[in-house]
């Protein structure tokens, strides 16, 4: 909250805020009243997530990952679906990340709900062909991001700036892409590893 008032202090009259818990029931209530004060909603970017390396397999981090990524993700991009619906129009962004393209030992709950946003925004994509609706979809998957969520003893390779990621997300929300991988280098990491057997991937140890 006191970072949210620190940005709308910058910007006087520009910036409107609300607090809320996407794991929540009442987070798309808070949702609307958040589009209530800024007079309407044309892009929704959904940013929340949490995630954490989890070798011991620790229980209540996997089902913590997965209240954030996949509850919460769930009941906020169904809140801005319907609101676009109701409205006749709209642009639906999510940042998910790379990690949904292979199963990572290491980080099992993340991966897999990572890779569940990929596939729920793919068939949100296609629900809204089916119901002839003009809503846009762009999933943005970036890798390693140098902010607080990687903060900590380990070191990640190929951190990326945040800055440069943020411009690359507002380029590709207004260029309309439907998935962007941020950074060259992820690209062809995850082209990599699309092409991987799992016979082979299974003995990788990340």
């Amino acid at each position: 909250e006191a970072e949210l008032e620190t940005l709308r202090s910058k910007a006087p009259g520009q910036v409107s805020a609300q607090v809320l818990d996407v794991t929540q029931p009442d987070a798309a209530d808070k949702l609307h009243a958040l589009i209530e004060q800024t007079g309407g909603m044309d892009v929704f970017l959904l940013s929340s997530g949490i995630g954490k390396q989890n070798y011991v397999l620790q229980t209540d981090i996997e089902l913590a990952t997965a209240a954030t990524n996949v509850e919460g993700f769930i009941r906020m991009t169904n809140a801005a679906y319907h609101y676009f619906e109701k409205q006749g129009y709209g642009h639906l962004a999510v940042i998910s990340s790379i990690a949904g393209t292979k199963g990572l030992g290491a980080a099992a709950a993340y991966s897999a709900t990572k890779g569940f946003q990929n596939i729920y925004m793919d068939a949100l994509d296609q629900l809204a062909r089916m119901q002839k609706l003009n809503i846009a979809f762009t999933d943005i998957r970036p890798g390693f991001v140098d902010t607080a969520l990687l903060s900590g003893d380990f070191h990640y390779p190929m951190m990326l700036k945040p800055k440069n990621v943020a411009q690359e997300i507002v380029r590709a929300i207004e260029t309309n892409q439907h998935v962007r991988v941020i950074d060259w280098r992820y690209r062809l990491l995850t082209s990599i590893w699309r092409r991987i057997p799992r016979c082979i991937w299974r003995r990788i140890k990340l």
